[in-house]
């Protein structure tokens, strides 16, 4: 019997991302979601759907702002929930904005991220991805962390802009920012893919 995992996004170029790292679909990783069967991925007996929710933006470590999401979730939908939370870790700010990065990027822009480091020789950042699972809506429940890490350094804006702040990341060994590449090649070194590969190892030993 298939069991269901609510992913918390609302934000379809994540979905798709997410989607096409789970699935191995490298067909057109481009392509918009709009159909049921690219916004919904089978993995073993695990059934992944998403759904928009307004979470806590609770203050903390990056665990803890992810656990606390996961129990919300999953509270919320009453079963497995799952949720993400990505990070840009300045390495010269002692890993700031971190967690707090989509405000950033609201407030200041992409320039002003930039404008952060004026100052620094070191320009090298993390970018940091956590899922957090959680399978029962009990407030104590377990949370279990995926993590991926790909290191990188802060440029001037490359690339289109509607993801984020992938114009502004260079991983290391490329000279293309996230936003420059085509989507196989980023899913193959993405922080996001690193983390989803630990989770897809999990589920698939859970398959029983």
């Amino acid at each position: 019997m298939s069991k269901q995992i609510t992913f918390v996004t609302g934000n379809k170029n994540k979905l798709r991302e997410v989607i096409a790292v789970l699935t191995n679909n490298t067909t057109n990783p481009n392509k918009d979601p709009t159909t049921p069967q690219e916004t919904t991925a089978q993995i073993g007996k695990y059934t992944l759907t998403n759904q928009k929710l307004d979470l806590d933006e609770l203050q903390g470590s990056i665990n803890e702002v992810t656990i606390h999401k996961a129990r919300q979730a999953a509270k919320i939908i009453g079963g497995p929930a799952l949720v993400e939370d990505t990070c840009l870790a300045f390495n010269a700010l002692n890993d700031l904005p971190g967690p707090y990065i989509k405000w950033f990027v609201d407030k200041v822009g992409l320039e002003g991220l930039n404008k952060m480091l004026v100052g620094f020789d070191d320009k090298s950042a993390k970018a940091i991805t956590t899922f957090g699972y959680c399978e029962s809506a009990d407030e104590n429940a377990e949370v279990l962390l995926f993590q991926g890490i790909t290191e990188g350094n802060i440029v001037k804006s490359r690339g289109p802009t509607d993801f984020g702040w992938d114009s502004i990341f260079e991983p290391n060994g490329f000279e293309t920012t996230y936003a420059e590449m085509k989507g196989v090649e980023k899913n193959k070194i993405s922080h996001r893919s690193k983390a989803l590969a630990k989770l897809k190892t999990f589920l698939l030993e859970n398959d029983k």
